[in-house]
């Protein structure tokens, strides 16, 4: 078949007739829909479909579920498996904005929650206001930087994403807005192979107030997503971003897949795929990994 629709929900949520219900949805606007194969029980599966565009595959899906938790992925299914990753890091491969959660030690974290918030929507410019928000920290003890460490997590689904894709032979970089202070131990402990983001300067004992020039912005997420397809040898079809944050949006848009995850509704409405409700394994299932493939 031509192209693939995935179908991939929280674990034990994706039950067989109502893949039964979008496959004959598929059918109805003249696809010819091959029967569900299982990626993992209960939780992720492919329809093989071909005589129908992606775009009218997905739009048939999601009216199909009727606002259930289930993601939808409608692509090619030739080259679906990717080998590059790149990925956002706040909100998206851990669970916090570690900036806001850096404020947080000085007194500061819902008033540049807000402006986090307000820049990760598209709503001002990312470079000023990661500049703003890093002038508010001047003198804030290093101190700070290893307390907010310890409480930061992995997105579940982020070290089987980034394993399996290594133990495949894909390149895994992290390209964030954040900071190389904690790309780096993230990196080392999600297992990436590289990370890229801005330099927090310091005087040794505090913050000074300033971020390295020049900013790594949205601009520098794309320009990563190509340099390093370039290097690689790869076009950039065989890559594969996600992220959450406007800054996203142009790699996202220049991937051979961007994904949207659990993102702002900025990103949500201009991404071509989007998760929501699963993990990021979702990202494995979507490039047609099973179950029994997935490193843990």
């Amino acid at each position: 078949m031509q192209h693939v629709l995935t179908l991939i929900a929280p674990a034990g949520q994706l039950q067989a007739p109502l893949a039964a219900r979008v496959r004959a949805a598929l059918i109805a606007l003249g696809a010819d829909a091959a029967s569900p194969e299982w990626l993992a029980e209960e939780e992720a599966l492919d329809i093989p479909f071909a005589r129908l565009a992606p775009e009218q595959a997905d739009a048939a899906a999601r009216a199909a579920l009727e606002g259930l938790p289930v993601d939808c992925v409608a692509q090619p299914a030739e080259g679906r498996r990717k080998r590059l990753l790149i990925a956002d890091m706040d909100s998206t491969i851990v669970t916090s904005e570690t900036l806001d959660e850096l404020a947080a030690y000085a007194g500061l974290k819902e008033r540049v929650a807000e402006i986090t918030r307000r820049s990760m929507n598209g709503e001002i410019d990312f470079s000023a206001a990661l500049r703003e928000r890093v002038a508010m920290l001047k003198g804030l003890s290093l101190s700070a930087l290893e307390a907010t460490w310890e409480q930061t997590h992995l997105m579940p689904g982020a070290a089987e994403l980034v394993g399996t894709m290594r133990a495949h032979g894909a390149h895994c970089a992290l390209a964030s807005g954040g900071f190389t202070w904690f790309t780096g131990r993230v990196a080392e402990k999600a297992g990436f192979t590289s990370h890229h983001a801005n330099i927090l300067e310091d005087d040794g004992a505090s913050l000074t107030g300033t971020v390295a020039e020049p900013i790594f912005d949205r601009d520098a997420k794309l320009a990563t997503l190509k340099r390093l397809c370039a290097e690689l040898g790869l076009p950039l079809s065989a890559s594969i971003a996600v992220g959450d944050g406007a800054n996203d949006l142009a790699m996202l848009d220049a991937a051979g897949l961007g994904v949207a995850f659990r993102a702002k509704p900025v990103v949500a409405a201009a991404a071509r795929v989007r998760v929501d409700h699963a993990d990021l394994r979702a990202l494995l299932f979507a490039q047609g990994y099973r179950a029994g493939e997935i490193v843990s």
